[in-house]
């Protein structure tokens, strides 16, 4: 049974914005670091934003360069789901992203222990 999934991945425009979720069937998100993370065809996967666990740090969060002030990593604890609002989206964004729990807030996807299946992201005109 997957433990992660991630939902809200379509077709926008360039400029655009997008809200992916990561929710978690079996257990509390709140209790690990979440990453996201993106990988587009022929290309390796990348870490573009992880928040860290309510219970450690309280939500620290870190951005690859490339998503900085565009993107936002956040939590709703009342929904056990973690987002990743994307604004001002670009065609070079355009990739599969996955969620994924680990125990610190990294951007190395190895550092990363369970992962969702992932959602289409695509930014075109």
């Amino acid at each position: 049974q997957l433990q992660l999934v991630e939902s809200g991945g379509g077709l926008v425009q360039p400029g655009g914005s997008l809200r992916l979720s990561c929710t978690a069937s079996k257990f509390t998100l709140d209790y690990y670091a979440i990453g996201w993370f993106r990988q587009a065809p022929g290309k390796e996967r990348e870490g573009v934003s992880c928040i860290s666990s309510i219970s450690s740090s309280g939500g620290i969060t870190n951005y690859a360069d490339s998503v900085k002030g565009r993107f936002t990593i956040s939590r709703d604890k009342a929904k056990n789901t973690v987002y990743l609002q994307m604004n001002s989206l670009k065609p070079e964004d355009t990739a599969v992203y996955y969620c994924a729990v680990s125990f610190s807030c990294t951007l190395l996807p190895s550092e990363y222990n369970y992962w969702g299946q992932g959602t289409q992201v695509t930014v075109s005109s």
